[in-house]
């Protein structure tokens, strides 16, 4: 095994770094359970980002890539056991079940601590324990939050560098009696002396992902990748800070954050919540192809929002990285992504072309002629198989984005105007509506949904509810989450954005898309901004405010106006058939469910029949 060279000492000697009391016992607790051989507190410098880069690559976890193509960037690559969320096996350990609710599954706290305790049992032998101090958003931000991650793995540092800011000032910050979300995580493969350690060590039979949102703690045991070991992303910023923001009196949400531009340089704040394969990462870094209107990117996956002294929401992107799906994702689907990731990136589970760059599919129109997918074998384009993982990753700084907006680290956050929410519908669901008020447009976001059927048939299939893009990500019972966004919009002297439903996939009657999508969708943008501005017309339907004719920007795209009424179609047959269905879906939330989203389904109901 290779010892590290950052610096590293015994546990009480890491302690004694350590001014937060409640961090040095803690430390000391996880030290005893775990019994590392090693302990290094992590500084979030430079030198240490190298070394856990050396380590993963002295180790064979990582390549690294053609300087001159990719550099300061390294390949990892897992194992088939190891490449995704564990949803089925991701827990809220809440007081009681109806607290978890039916979005979630769960176990009793104490039942699942002792049950964790025996997993986390000398689990880090043979290993180095690392302590992350990170900070989720900007140091000193009054919308941030601190956390500390113990990890024993490099690859888990090395991303947290990036995702998070980590190290020395964010313990400066905690000082010492500050409060932090604790984070737990091992592999869960210890080694014995002398013994070889597994190119991508993961346990095989056990993989917890708790979470015990009362006393604001994580527990991840046996895997490695991605949202199950970087506890602060959907762990810390979503399931945890979700019951932090209703237990304080904001929204922890699972949306993109951009800024728009008019020409005349007048600026607005648009976030938006969509489920995966919905275009999010695409829309927070468009490239506008309206003239003289620009896209900037403040996040591209979570944003924290609070009530600034003037009544508005103020949102900060929580992460300092893109944690980004690299399938599908190209020149042609998201240049800026693309210039984001050409330095300073971890892939994870991509191919490897001959010169030592990486690949996958969508990223070229054509196919290279011979590749090393990513469980390193040989690969061409006659192979039956993909050569790189459907959830294959980079791992990128923010900062590097092309598009990344001056004020995307502002402590006091950007006021927001207008909040998206969108599925991926084939019939049925406009390409955009406005809500009517608050209330209105938290019952079409909790009503947000996706289509499971095969695309090319455009036909309304089984759809698959994600209210607010949240039903994976929510820390407590999703009926006390509507109710929590009700009460956000009765909050006293609040200025609260307008919402919108988005739907940039509807096909007509031979299953092609009626909108061309990608960058044309600036042009809905557009609309949205006019309408926070007063200066777009919208007409009423049963559904909510669509545009006037004429209101959205058309100019010099290439659709009919056939297809364009039949993107603003109100298909009253379809919508009453809606109303069962979503009805059956708030029926699962039981008492949970508040009435006024209820009573926004009865509303929706008779003005269909009217």
């Amino acid at each position: 095994m290779i010892n590290p060279q950052v610096d590293e000492s015994p546990v009480d000697e890491v302690s004694g770094k350590i001014k937060n009391k409640g961090l040095a016992q803690w430390v000391e607790e996880v030290t005893a359970t775990c019994r590392p051989d090693r302990v290094h507190l992590c500084d979030g410098s430079e030198k240490e980002y190298q070394e856990m880069q050396r380590l993963m690559l002295h180790a064979g976890t990582a390549i690294a890539l053609n300087l001159e193509k990719r550099p300061n960037s390294i390949l990892v690559r897992s194992t088939t056991l190891d490449v995704a969320r564990v949803e089925d096996q991701t827990y809220i350990c809440s007081a009681t079940k109806e607290e978890a609710g039916p979005n979630n599954n769960w176990e009793e706290p104490a039942k699942m601590r002792e049950k964790l305790t025996k997993l986390f049992t000398g689990s880090m032998q043979g290993r180095t324990m690392y302590v992350i101090p990170y900070c989720m958003g900007p140091l000193g931000s009054p919308i941030s939050k601190i956390g500390v991650e113990i990890s024993d793995s490099p690859y888990v540092v090395a991303n947290m560098h990036i995702m998070a800011r980590v190290g020395a000032k964010v313990l400066e910050a905690l000082g010492t009696d500050g409060e932090f979300v604790k984070g737990l995580h091992s592999v869960g493969a210890p080694l014995e002396p002398n013994e070889q350690d597994a190119a991508w060590p993961c346990n095989s039979k056990y993989k917890y992902i708790c979470h015990f949102p009362e006393t604001r703690e994580i527990s991840s045991f046996g895997s490695g990748y991605g949202g199950n070991a970087l506890l602060g992303k959907k762990c810390h910023a979503l399931r945890i800070a979700s019951v932090q923001a209703r237990d304080e009196g904001w929204l922890a949400e699972h949306m993109l954050i951009l800024k728009l531009t008019s020409p005349e340089g007048q600026a607005k704040y648009i976030t938006g919540a969509f489920p995966s394969a919905c275009g999010k990462t695409n829309l927070a870094m468009l490239i506008s192809t309206v003239p003289g209107w620009k896209v900037e990117t403040i996040g591209d996956d979570i944003a924290w929002m609070k009530f600034g002294p003037d009544g508005r929401l103020y949102a900060i992107n929580p992460e300092a990285g893109f944690f980004g799906v690299a399938p599908g994702t190209g020149m042609k689907s998201n240049p800026n992504a693309m210039l984001t990731v050409t330095k300073n990136s971890i892939f994870t589970n991509c191919a490897m072309t001959p010169d030592g760059d990486v690949w996958w599919e969508g990223m070229t129109d054509e196919k290279p002629e011979e590749l090393t997918d990513w469980l390193r074998r040989p690969w061409t384009p006659a192979s039956p198989r993909v050569a790189a993982h459907p959830n294959a990753r980079f791992t990128t700084p923010a900062s590097q984005c092309p598009v990344i907006a001056k004020e995307w680290e502002d402590p006091k956050g950007v006021p927001i105007d207008a909040i998206l929410f969108g599925g991926r519908r084939a019939s049925v669901v406009p390409l955009v509506t406005e809500s009517f008020d608050w209330q209105h447009g938290t019952f079409l976001a909790a009503t947000t949904s996706s289509e499971t059927t095969a695309a090319a048939t455009a036909k309304v299939g089984q759809l698959r509810r994600d209210p607010m893009a949240m039903l994976p990500f929510c820390g407590y019972n999703m009926g006390d989450y509507f109710a929590h966004w009700l009460k956000i919009g009765a909050t006293r002297g609040a200025n609260l954005p307008r919402i919108y439903y988005v739907n940039w996939f509807r096909r007509d009657d031979k299953g092609k898309f009626l909108w061309p999508g990608y960058g044309e969708n600036s042009r809905v943008l557009k609309w949205v901004f006019e309408r926070c501005n007063g200066s777009a017309q919208a007409v009423e339907t049963p559904i909510g405010r669509l545009p006037a004719p004429g209101a959205l920007d058309t100019e010099g795209l290439d659709i009919s106006g056939e297809s364009l009424a039949k993107l603003f179609e109100i298909d009253v047959k379809g919508w009453l058939a809606e109303v069962p269905k979503i009805k059956d879906f708030f029926a699962g939330f039981g008492s949970r469910m508040p009435k006024e989203l209820e009573q926004e389904i009865e509303k929706l109901e008779q003005r269909l029949k009217k």
